[in-house]
């Protein structure tokens, strides 16, 4: 690792991602766009552009360290992923879903801009990412990015995100058991942090098997991600939140937490960094920055 702390180093690049969506999100009409509206594009900056720890464009940009992948085409490819992540908030909130007023402790962009706006902008940027990864910008070989568009479209689909959240409407009435739960939670969260670290692989033209190897790492953090993001829901207030907590008890949800409690929580929370850690440890220090990011995603504490 270089001579920034993990946590230097995760500031450092979420800057960094935080000034290529800001670009990505400028005024100025792209070629073949016709004009960008005003407040459609207000709403899709305040849901994208207010604070965050980018973990997801960290671990594309690290993964693709790793495989030592361009980095310029990393970042934007974590734009890319940056842009589906916060469409699935903006319409995760909206009264028809989870019905929140607070996302990072500002009001979510159906309080700000009202829901057919938040909507707009949701749609807006989940068209944007592919834009972002298929445009001449993104200098990648066109085989890598029909593999990123193609992944990057399954994690987020019918069999990726959006199912997981439907299924998560689902558990409102039927709660899920245990294999449902995992299942659940593999597509809801896990699938778009299984492809930040899967992407490193595509876009450094890995071979199948580190590319493999990186989608195994990513499929165990997310995992991590998830139970971590349960216990904080039961253990963390919503000022440190910067959202309102404890709302999956209040609905009813089941979770891993609180099925097996959180002495279990926490006991696999360490196998699980443990695993994560073990897949990468044999290519040395290049492995040292996804070894505390796995560390970190099961301990952060917001």
């Amino acid at each position: 690792m270089s001579d920034l702390s993990f946590e230097a180093r995760l500031k450092r690049e979420a800057t960094a991602i935080e000034a290529c969506l800001r670009d990505i999100l400028a005024p100025e009409a792209q070629n073949d766009e016709i004009v960008r509206p005003a407040a459609l594009l207000e709403a899709m900056r305040h849901g994208v552009l207010n604070g965050g720890k980018r973990l997801r464009p960290f671990l594309v940009m690290e993964s693709a360290a790793f495989a030592e992948g361009d980095r310029e085409a990393a970042l934007r490819v974590g734009a890319a992923l940056e842009c589906v992540h916060c469409y699935s908030l903006i319409h995760d909130d909206l009264p028809a879903m989870d019905d929140d007023d607070l996302r990072r402790g500002q009001p979510t962009v159906h309080i700000a801009y009202g829901e057919a706006n938040a909507i707009l902008a949701g749609d807006s940027l989940l068209t944007l990412a592919f834009d972002i990864i298929a445009a001449p910008e993104t200098k990648l070989p066109d085989a890598a990015k029909t593999a990123l568009i193609l992944a990057l479209a399954r994690a987020s689909g019918i069999g990726g995100m959006a199912g997981g959240q439907a299924l998560d409407l689902a558990a409102e009435v039927s709660p899920p058991d245990e294999a449902g739960i995992v299942t659940l939670q593999a597509m809801k969260t896990g699938a778009l942090i299984r492809f930040a670290c899967e992407a490193g692989a595509i876009i450094a033209g890995s071979s199948a098997e580190k590319r493999q190897l990186l989608r195994r790492y990513g499929e165990k953090i997310g995992l991590a991600f998830q139970l971590a993001d349960d216990l904080l829901d039961l253990t963390a207030d919503a000022a440190t939140m910067g959202k309102a907590t404890g709302k999956d008890k209040e609905r009813g949800k089941g979770t891993l937490v609180g099925l097996n409690g959180m002495d279990w929580a926490e006991q696999t929370l360490t196998r699980l960094v443990a695993e994560a850690g073990a897949l990468v440890a044999p290519y040395g220090q290049k492995a040292d920055v996804l070894i505390e990011a796995a560390r970190f995603v099961a301990r952060r504490t917001h």
